[in-house]
């Protein structure tokens, strides 16, 4: 029996539980429709866990009191869709899912049995809520990285809503006429469930893995080029 399709969400709010989180509330919007396909979901508000800054996978033997990582790698490691939510602060992701991206990256000296980094086959996604703008630029960032530690990002990863230019609700605020901010915002929910679905797509097809034909890192180091060339420099 093939075992189920894993997710993991970062949220990335700076508030504490159990307080109200804009951000969960989008992250719910996506996660409900990978749930009814049998997507099994993990969500970790990272505020609420000891992740200690640096890009060691093990910040206590770097001299941290404390570190919760190592432990939340393996969740990582256990999923198949990675997706990191974060509110915008100042036209940025927050400091919070630069900590996440920077201990994802503390990880991308592994590599799997084909000598890939140990990201590939794992598919990467992002959310983004806010009340300012900056939705495309924090996606960017979050996206890049991302694919740089060697995740696959399908069409159209990135999902939000900032409302308004200006001061205002975020998502999931409760408005005058007693809607919810977002709530009908076709925009939104079109994108949120093409997101879904795309990450759902792309982790089914890459559960047999890429191919290690010229990203094997191990047969690199061994001489293996590839069809790789210098340029005749005139």
């Amino acid at each position: 029996m093939t075992a189920p399709i894993r997710a993991i969400y970062f949220n990335a709010t700076l508030t504490p539980s159990p307080g109200e989180s804009h951000t969960d509330l989008l992250i719910e919007a996506s996660a409900n429709i990978l749930r009814k396909q049998g997507v099994e979901i993990d969500i970790v508000r990272a505020v609420d866990d000891a992740i200690a800054p640096g890009v060691q996978p093990d910040m206590t033997e770097q001299g941290a009191a404390e570190d919760a990582w190592p432990a939340l790698w393996e969740r990582v490691q256990a999923a198949d869709i990675v997706v990191l939510a974060t509110p915008i602060w100042l036209g940025q992701p927050s400091s919070l899912a630069t900590r996440v991206i920077e201990r994802l990256y503390a990880q991308s000296g592994l590599m799997n049995d084909d000598g890939q980094s140990i990201f590939y086959g794992k598919v990467g996604g992002c959310l983004v809520d806010g009340n300012e703008d900056g939705m495309k630029a924090c996606a960017t960032q979050v996206l890049y990285a991302m694919q740089h530690l060697g995740m696959t990002i399908p069409p159209q990863a990135d999902a939000g809503w900032v409302g308004e230019a200006g001061p205002g609700p975020s998502y999931g605020d409760e408005l005058e006429d007693g809607s919810r901010a977002g709530a009908d915002n076709e925009f939104t929910k079109r994108n949120v469930t093409i997101m879904a679905w795309n990450l759902l797509h792309l982790a089914r097809m890459l559960r047999g893995g890429i191919p290690s034909e010229g990203n094997d890192r191990r047969a690199w180091e061994q001489g293996e080029r590839f069809g790789f060339q210098n340029p005749e420099y005139r």
